[in-house]
């Protein structure tokens, strides 16, 4: 009967998904460039008169402090 218990115990633990990875989301920026037109100038929203503009999410990634390598005498 405790096989049975530690077996099914096992079974449950082993079928939840972990949810550690979900902590740790990476920092995202906000990206936004004028769109060009085929002559090179910005394209002009004709609503808002502004220059159009495409955006995008991208990750920031961190920087890692690293120690100098020992130079050889």
């Amino acid at each position: 009967m405790k096989n049975i218990i530690f077996v099914a115990g096992l079974a449950l633990t082993l079928a939840c998904p972990v949810y550690a990875a979900e902590d740790a989301k990476p920092e995202t920026k906000k990206i936004c460039v004028d769109v060009q037109g085929k002559d090179g100038k910005p394209v002009i929203d004709p609503k808002t008169k502004k220059p159009k503009q495409e955006c995008k999410e991208v990750k920031k990634h961190k920087k890692h402090e690293a120690t100098e390598v020992p130079v050889k005498k």
